[in-house]
Parts: structure tokens; sequence; C-alpha cells
């Protein structure tokens, strides 16, 4: 599997180019064709977090639709709740760079 096609995984449903989601990669310091590699899992979470802020950027997408008998609305809501809890994802995984130890400024 390809940095790109985890990505693609993420955010299933929505519809973007192949080089639309390349940029979204490049961005987050990924090779789209690289075989993907779980540590840069954050990163894949960093891609499809810029792309639902593209996406909620938009705001011809924040109106209320009706289909049939089905209303489609609180898009804008949906959209933000997803957001924050990708944001909230992000910030608590480690990443590479954190060191595990830890220095104790007092010993009692």
């Amino acid at each position: 599997m390809t940095n790109l096609q985890r990505l693609e995984m993420e955010i299933k449903g929505i519809n973007l180019s192949q080089n639309e989601l390349q940029v979204y990669l490049l961005e987050s310091n990924l090779t789209p064709h690289t075989e993907y590699n779980p540590e840069s899992k954050k990163a894949i979470y960093q891609s499809a977090l810029s792309i639902l802020e593209s996406i909620a950027n938009q705001p011809s997408l924040m109106k209320s639709y009706k289909y049939d008998d089905m209303t489609v609305s609180d898009f804008a809501e949906h959209i933000q709740s997803r957001i924050d809890q990708l944001e909230r994802k992000i910030r608590q995984m480690k990443t590479s760079e954190e060191d595990t130890s830890f220095f104790m400024l007092f010993n009692g």
C-alpha cells in the first residue's frame, strides 16, 4: 500500500483528483507513491485534516439541501466535528522527535 492509497482509505467518500491528493501528501512531507509506513500515520492524518479544512472553506457546501424526502443539513457542524476529532488525535500522537525520557527538576 502506498501513502496515496492510505490517504484515500482515510478520506473515503471524498472525491478529489490524484493530483490534488498528491499535493496534500507533499505538503505533509510524504511521497505519494512510496510504500506506506505506519510511522507516517500522523502525516496521513494531517493530510486528511488539510483536505477537510479545504472542504470546510467552501461556503456553497454549508447550506441545507433537500433530496426527495430527505434533508441534508448541518454539514458544517459535522465536518467541524470531524476536524476537531482529527486535530485531537494528531495532538495526542507521539512524534518520532519526542523523547521518552524526562528531566526531573525537583527531587525530594
